[in-house]
């Protein structure tokens, strides 16, 4: 080995100013990763959460639901994702009939650009995630959708959020809509 060698080897001095330029750029990837990555779980929690209060508050309706009431859970919904991302909603109530052995659609109806309403005709395209019921009994079927845009470009790609919860109605045996 060189006398210069060894002496760069053996020296303990350093520049904080050269050693920051070098970690900083690793540090900052390493937060931004972090934050998008924690930003994208939120978000999906937070319209899970969403639909599962929209599901729970139809299930406990004993009046008839009409527009101005699905407007109101579109806006509820909205206000509990706290995003500036749209969201869109469909609300189903989904019944069993055993006899036929498949599902028909009582009513569907649905907010924002991605839904279209469940039809008896459609409504088989999903009956595999639909729960085992008896005869006659009936599901709220809450549907979102929403596009998630990660906030720094590190690899991770823009999402759609897509939950599909269903709840008994609970203090009647039927949600009916007027509409």
């Amino acid at each position: 080995k060189t006398p210069i060698l060894k002496s760069f080897l053996r020296d303990t001095d350093g520049s904080v100013s050269i050693e920051t330029a070098i970690y900083l750029p690793f540090l900052l990837m390493i937060f931004a990763s972090i934050y998008t990555y924690f930003d994208a779980f939120r978000q999906e929690s937070a319209n899970l959460k969403a639909a599962y209060t929209v599901s729970d508050l139809v299930s406990r309706e004993t009046n008839a639901i009409n527009n101005d009431y699905i407007d109101s859970m579109q806006s509820l919904t909205e206000l509990l994702i706290r995003s500036d991302s749209t969201i869109s909603t469909r609300i189903s109530v989904i019944r069993w009939d055993e006899d036929d052995d498949r599902y028909y659609v009582d009513w569907s109806v649905n907010r924002g650009t991605e839904f279209f309403s469940w039809t008896d005709a459609t409504i088989s395209e999903v009956e595999d995630n639909l729960p085992a019921m008896p005869d006659q009994e009936r599901v709220i079927l809450v549907e979102t959708q929403n596009n998630v845009d990660a906030a720094f470009k590190i690899g991770l790609p823009d999402m759609e959020i897509y939950n599909f919860v269903f709840t008994r109605p609970r203090f009647s045996p039927q949600i009916v809509f007027e509409g």
